[in-house]
């Protein structure tokens, strides 16, 4: 097994540079306006004037924050900063808090409604940038955002996390992540995308506190030494949310009956919007609940949260294809299933059924993960222009309809699945 896993890692090593992250250094660059460009199509059209997402910007920080941690080369240092800059000085609103959903090619406010979903990764970004650099601004910023979620998001009297506000933290009717969504007022996707920046930023606290008071950040042509002195009482308040998120995945959101994560909720918990299940969701969540009890490094919760780990991952195989590939989702109501293999779909499967195999001993699970990993270098790879495609269908025919890059197409599920195999133990 070692030397599969071996050539598993040099395999993902070498698209994760030259075909993902040079992608994005080479065409989505915006040298006019700052940033990144927020759209190019599937036909390989670049958008200039296409407006800017938040969740793009946060990704493309996060991705290459954590390229440069792993592999300490400058150019990947110098995307992070530009993106980390672009987030503080564009994105972030300076007079109510939070980050705006998007704004212009030129960087000017667009649509300011409060998603706690591109919260979660603006923390998510920011702290991967600190724990790459330990930038005091970065984490400055990754705190208050983490403490504005916990003002306006967090339901007091019934547990959990909100979708959206309006600017000024208003209620807002429609509170969609997006216009594939249900309308309900909490969902398993956005508390997914909560507990998952919180535990990187608990891991980034408890790296800051481990190390000396003072740190130098490696700025391109400079170095800056940095005071990292914490707070101990804000790295209790980030544990204190994680392991309350990690009891909302274990009694709220898995379905006892089918162990599938159930999607949309009202604000009493009661499940809205019908029987639906994304296993894409399912197997990432997977991990990610994982991981959030192996950085709590707590043996109660691990003991608690890893039989629902291999659950939900079995749960997850429903959504398996005979050739590797995993379905995006199905409505159990209308018999509708979402057949396309989605790029990010299958780079989270690679990581869940990986994370079985290297905690569980579980060969099987390491075949579903090259095999699925296979399906994604012959199908979802473009060699010649770079990057993946969104999907292709059962027969392998690529989706050129959906963006190549752009407000949700971005350098994080396919690029961290590439860091998770390479940072992880064979």
């Amino acid at each position: 097994m070692a030397k599969v896993v071996k050539k598993l890692k040099a395999e993902v090593g070498d698209v994760l540079e030259n075909n993902i992250l040079n992608f994005w250094l080479n065409h989505m660059v915006d040298e006019e306006n700052g940033g990144f460009y927020g759209r190019m199509d599937g036909q390989g059209v670049l958008h200039p004037d296409a407006e800017k997402g938040a969740i793009l910007n946060a990704r493309i920080l996060w991705a290459f924050s954590a390229a440069y941690r792993v592999l300490r080369k400058p150019e990947y240092l110098e995307a992070a900063n530009r993106a980390k800059r672009y987030l503080i000085d564009h994105f972030y609103d300076s007079e109510y808090g939070g980050v705006f959903w998007s704004v212009d090619c030129k960087g000017q406010p667009l649509d300011t409604k409060k998603q706690f979903y591109a919260i979660g990764f603006a923390i998510y970004g920011l702290s991967e940038f600190v724990r790459a650099t330990g930038d005091r601004e970065a984490l400055d910023y990754a705190l208050e955002l983490f403490y504005c979620m916990e003002d306006h998001a967090f339901d007091t009297e019934n547990n959990g996390y909100i979708e959206a506000c309006t600017r000024e933290w208003g209620k807002m009717e429609d509170m969609r992540l997006s216009e594939l969504d249900a309308n309900f007022p909490k969902s398993q996707n956005t508390h997914l995308h909560i507990i998952e920046p919180y535990t990187n930023l608990y891991r980034c606290l408890k790296e800051l506190k481990s190390s000396a008071p003072y740190d130098y950040l490696p700025v391109v042509g400079a170095v800056q030494m940095v005071d990292i002195s914490l707070d101990l009482e804000r790295i209790i308040r980030v544990e204190g949310a994680i392991r309350n998120l990690i009891d909302i995945f274990a009694e709220k959101i898995l379905n006892p009956q089918t162990h599938h994560l159930d999607l949309f909720f009202e604000n009493d918990w009661t499940r809205g919007a019908g029987a639906l299940e994304s296993y894409g969701h399912d197997i990432e969540c997977s991990w990610l609940l994982h991981e959030a009890a192996l950085v709590l490094d707590d043996k109660e919760v691990l003991e608690k949260v890893e039989p629902i780990v291999k659950m939900v991952a079995k749960a997850a195989e429903k959504g398996l294809n005979d050739d590797g590939s995993m379905v995006h989702e199905a409505n159990l109501d209308t018999g509708y299933v979402d057949t396309d293999r989605h790029w990010w779909v299958q780079a989270e499967a690679v990581v869940g059924f990986y994370n079985i195999y290297q905690y569980f001993g579980d060969e099987e699970a390491l075949d579903k993960a090259l095999r699925c990993w296979q399906y994604i270098k012959d199908h979802l790879i473009d060699g010649e222009g770079g990057e993946w495609w969104w999907s292709c269908d059962p027969e392998g025919n690529i989706n050129r309809c959906d963006d190549k890059a752009g407000f949700w197409k971005c350098p994080y599920h396919n690029s961290r699945m590439c860091l998770e195999i390479i940072e992880r133990e064979m």
